[in-house]
Parts: structure tokens; C-alpha cells; sequence
């Protein structure tokens, strides 16, 4: 019997392997990477520019960059689904951006977008990676974890953290900057 850590490492390299095909311009590993990922980026896009039909024409964006870069993708620096929902985040946070929009839904209403059938074991991936990072972000003080939980999970920039925390923005780049440093080197000896 495989153990829950068994299924997220098969999960994992079953991603790792799709994304090397979709590097060699494979439409069929496109198609698993889509299958293995899309709702939980749409929930990124979904919460972040706060519109459904926008988070759609943003995650066909988001699949659209990943065919075209997926050729960088390193496993050695990151999991698959960290640098694919990185790519949703930032699409989504430059939608916000162009479009002039600032404002969110809230976490919940992600709840309410269909679940289209997230396998198992793609979800066991997801919560021992949020695991990680959620107890990684506890070692950090608090006005740095706070800002970097608003950044990453809300789509805040560095000018909008800083105006919430009511520091310079050079300050603000250094909290985040250093409490990335820190969250990293913290999930690397995970």
C-alpha cells in the first residue's frame, strides 16, 4: 500500500514528466499538465482579479505562457505546481493591473467554482506542499509573514503592502526580500 508521501511523489513526477513534454512541444502533455492543474490556477486567477469570466481568458493566458516557457522549467529549483501557480498569480496580478481593478473576492468564493475532479493525489501534493509553506512562514516575524501571506495569497504589490503596513517601500522590498530568502532556505531543508 502506497503511503500518502508515495502518492505525492508520483503525482509530483507524473507533473515533473508532463511538463517536460509540454518543453518539447507535446499538445497531448499540455493536456495532462491542464488536466492535473487547471482548478487550482483558476482558483488563483479566480481570486485574484475577482471575475469569473476574466479568470478564465486569464488561465488560457496563464496555459498559453506555460507552452511557450515551459522549456525553463527547472524541477531542481522548484515544483512543478509552485512555478505554475506562480505564472497564474503573476498573470492574474497584471490583469488587475492593466485593467485598473483592486479589488477581490473573498477567500469563499472559490468554494463556489465547480470542482472539476481534482485526483487525489494532486491534492495530497497541494496540502503537504501548503503544509510546508505554512509552517515555514511561521519562523518568520510576523510583519514579514504578513506581508508576504498578502502578496502571494492576495495579489497585493510591493506599493500597496507598504501603504498598508505605512512604511517606505524600500522597506517593504527588504521584508519581503528577506523573508523569501528565509522561506526558502527553510522548504529547501524540508
Amino acid at each position: 500500500m502506497d503511503t500518502l508521501g508515495d502518492q505525492a511523489d508520483d503525482a509530483r513526477a507524473r507533473l515533473t514528466q508532463a511538463m517536460q513534454g509540454v518543453a518539447r512541444q507535446d499538445r497531448s502533455a499540455l493536456s495532462d499538465v491542464y488536466a492535473m492543474t487547471s482548478a487550482k490556477l483558476f482558483g488563483i486567477c479566480l481570486r485574484i482579479c475577482g471575475d469569473r469570466q476574466s479568470a478564465e481568458d486569464i488561465l488560457q493566458d496563464v496555459y498559453v505562457k506555460v507552452w511557450r516557457r515551459a522549456g525553463q522549467f527547472d524541477a531542481t529549483r522548484a515544483s512543478p505546481i509552485t512555478w505554475l501557480a506562480t505564472i497564474a498569480r503573476n498573470s492574474a496580478i497584471d490583469w488587475r493591473r492593466a485593467n485598473g481593478r483592486m479589488d477581490m473576492l473573498p477567500e469563499s468564493a472559490a468554494a463556489d467554482v465547480a470542482d472539476e475532479a481534482i485526483a487525489a493525489d494532486d491534492r495530497i501534493v497541494g496540502e503537504q506542499e501548503r503544509g510546508r509553506i505554512f509552517e515555514c512562514l511561521k519562523t518568520l516575524d510576523v510583519r514579514t509573514g504578513a506581508a508576504i501571506r498578502a502578496a502571494f495569497y492576495d495579489g497585493l504589490s510591493y506599493s500597496e503592502l507598504a501603504t498598508r503596513a505605512r512604511v517606505p517601500l524600500g522597506t517593504m522590498k527588504s521584508w519581503v526580500r528577506r523573508g523569501l530568502l528565509r522561506l526558502k532556505d527553510c522548504i529547501g531543508d524540508g
